[in-house]
């Protein structure tokens, strides 16, 4: 007897940053919270990723209080976040401290689950994550990204598997995040990590590129006992594969994930004329709802996809994204087949910018991307080409310890800086990892408590007009 199949919803997190660039504000969430939570969802991912950054830049919201609000509407059902190991939910290496109390914190927020990955499945930058998360008493769902090329075989991620197993996770998550996991791929690789280790295993993928749904069906079929889907207004594209019909596709199957259709409907009625309200203000592009095979070609997840047509529009290039795309994949093996998420997905996306609008390969070339060859970010699947590591950082010498070794503890030195903004503790871990835009949304804050009027304000003075 097959067990039956586990459903986490994504549309708090996932659905709405791969669709509209994580705009969701927590006004419109709030709302059907309390329906979600007696849905009967394995869990509910909703914090994470670029929720925390959007929160601040874009919506005037703390995240932290995003979290506790969520948390006092969600009583039955597990929080999950999405949390990219050393580097938090930044785009740098962060200290074990700021790792660790930022894990601390989260989980006293109301996170039961953290999803933990490394952009270049560097397990050394998530054993701090784990360590911590296992301190504090929450679920460690370790992932790896998933990604095609010469070294990634259903061999290397049974190994990693058994390596992330053996490290102290308690589930693992097979993180395919541009779409490029095939139905029958997907039933292998499940069926080989079930072999490898004993721990629950999750599916999360996009829509991308047409496959979601049957790749899902797939390793259902294979055993998977998770798979990440959204509710269907905020579905498909660049999204999650609807969760109404993955539970209509499983009903009266050994799979049956139990869940009622008809309280489903409740959920899917509230996000339907919102939808329609992103499409009507532009937040919601039409093009991030179609099926774009190119991302099996290229492997260029749709949020990359965007950046590139972005910087290139900017450079007055827009002709060239063809080159661009056709360049991704150069790049990618010339610095060890790193897979493409962020933030490897943008060093890698931003290069093959550089080295066709200057009509020359690597004539110009990133700091991040000089990063990622001298081993800032980890150590890449692939060994680079010792004559390709001269050619970018000279007679610099790569290094091959783990790149957080070298970071002295932060923290106390963070609470310094940012002491007169200081409100609650987590203050510190927000601006540990955007400062400027921190800094920005605390002026924001203080502005909206007195009554002062934010956009005068001197900042480096600390003064406002009324």
């Amino acid at each position: 007897m097959m067990n039956s199949v586990k459903i986490t919803e994504t549309v708090l997190r996932d659905s709405h940053q791969s669709l509209i660039a994580t705009r969701m504000t927590t006004e419109e969430m709030l709302p059907i919270l309390s329906a979600m939570d007696q849905i009967g969802y394995h869990s509910l991912e909703a914090w994470g990723g670029a929720t925390f950054d959007a929160c601040m830049r874009f919506l005037n919201e703390d995240p932290w209080e995003r979290l506790r609000k969520i948390r006092e509407q969600v009583k039955n059902t597990k929080l999950q976040m999405l949390f990219r190991g050393q580097n938090i939910l930044g785009y740098r290496h962060y200290s074990d401290d700021v790792v660790e109390y930022f894990v601390q914190k989260s989980i006293a927020n109301g996170i039961d689950i953290i999803r933990i990955f490394d952009a270049l499945n560097d397990p050394r930058n998530l054993k701090t994550a784990i360590n911590a998360t296992k301190r504090e008493g929450g679920h460690v769902q370790a992932a790896f990204s998933y990604t095609t090329g010469p070294v990634y075989t259903m061999e290397y991620y049974a190994k990693y598997a058994k390596l992330l197993e053996e490290m102290g996770a308690d589930s693992i998550c097979i993180k395919d995040m541009a779409g490029l996991l095939k139905p029958y791929d997907a039933y292998e690789l499940v069926k080989t990590l079930k072999a490898s280790v004993k721990l629950p295993i999750q599916l999360h993928t996009h829509y991308t590129s047409g496959l979601a749904s049957m790749t899902l069906m797939k390793a259902v079929e294979a055993g998977v006992d998770v798979i990440d889907t959204a509710i269907s207004p905020m579905a498909m594209g660049t999204s999650q594969p609807p969760t109404e019909a993955m539970v209509a596709a499983l009903q009266g199957t050994p799979y049956d994930t139990g869940i009622d259709l008809g309280k489903l409907d409740q959920v899917t009625k509230y996000f339907t004329p919102m939808r329609e309200k992103y499409l009507a203000d532009g937040l919601l592009n039409p093009k991030a709802l179609k099926v774009d095979v190119n991302a099996l070609l290229y492997q260029v997840p749709g949020g990359m996809l965007s950046n590139l047509m972005s910087q290139l529009a900017q450079a007055g290039k827009s002709d060239k994204l063809t080159e661009v795309l056709e360049e991704v994949p150069r790049v990618r093996a010339d610095v060890g087949y790193p897979p493409l998420v962020t933030p490897s997905s943008q060093i890698v996306g931003t290069q093959a910018v550089f080295n066709v609008i200057m009509g020359e390969r690597y004539k110009t070339v990133t700091k991040e991307f000089k990063g990622i060859v001298h081993g800032d970010y980890g150590k890449t699947p692939v060994p680079i080409d010792p004559e390709f590591v001269k050619k970018i950082i000279g007679s610099e010498q790569p290094i091959t310890h783990r790149p957080a070794d070298d970071l002295k503890p932060e923290l106390e030195q963070l609470r310094a800086e940012i002491a007169q903004y200081l409100e609650q503790d987590e203050d510190v871990l927000s601006y540990a990892l955007f400062p400027e835009v921190s800094k920005k949304f605390f002026e924001y804050r203080k502005a909206k408590k007195y009554g002062l009027d934010a956009d005068h304000a001197d900042s480096k003075l600390g003064v406002h007009a009324i």
